[in-house]
């Protein structure tokens, strides 16, 4: 199963580059089935950038995210405890292999009627199929 995550340039060339190992979220995913994040990095590129294995997903307090990830985590402490701020759960998900596209596609180009979304959205097999076969070709 695969998830679109919506990531701020920034930080999703930080992932394609392998410096930020984890990607951070308020809530997790509740399908647990999750092996693959594919990337669509937000305006000004607004484009499907590539994909990256999930090896696993963290849920604990902001204090015992921070520690855990803070060497790989792609981010300084003052932007992870504004973004937690008021929140007692953080999320992160560890980055595993990543996979960059050779030529970054439209949201069209992974499924009918995907639009970009506000955090992540799950991506239908059929869909991630017809996705892996635009990688081929």
């Amino acid at each position: 199963m695969k998830v679109l995550l919506s990531i701020k340039p920034e930080y999703a060339s930080k992932i394609l580059s392998g410096e930020k190992k984890f990607e951070f979220r308020k809530v997790s995913f509740t399908n647990s089935e999750i092996k693959t994040v594919v990337i669509y990095a937000t305006k000004p590129v607004g484009k499907v950038v590539g994909e990256f294995e999930v090896l696993k997903i963290y849920s604990d307090s902001p204090t015992n995210i921070w520690k855990r990830t803070k060497r790989y985590a792609g981010i300084d402490k003052k932007y992870f405890d504004s973004y937690y701020e008021g929140k007692s759960l953080a999320v992160a998900i560890a980055v595993g292999a990543v996979h960059e596209y050779e030529k970054p596609k439209n949201l069209s180009d992974i499924g009918v009627g995907i639009s970009p979304p506000q955090s992540f959205c799950y991506i239908k097999a059929a869909d991630c199929d017809q996705q892996r076969e635009l990688e081929l070709v």
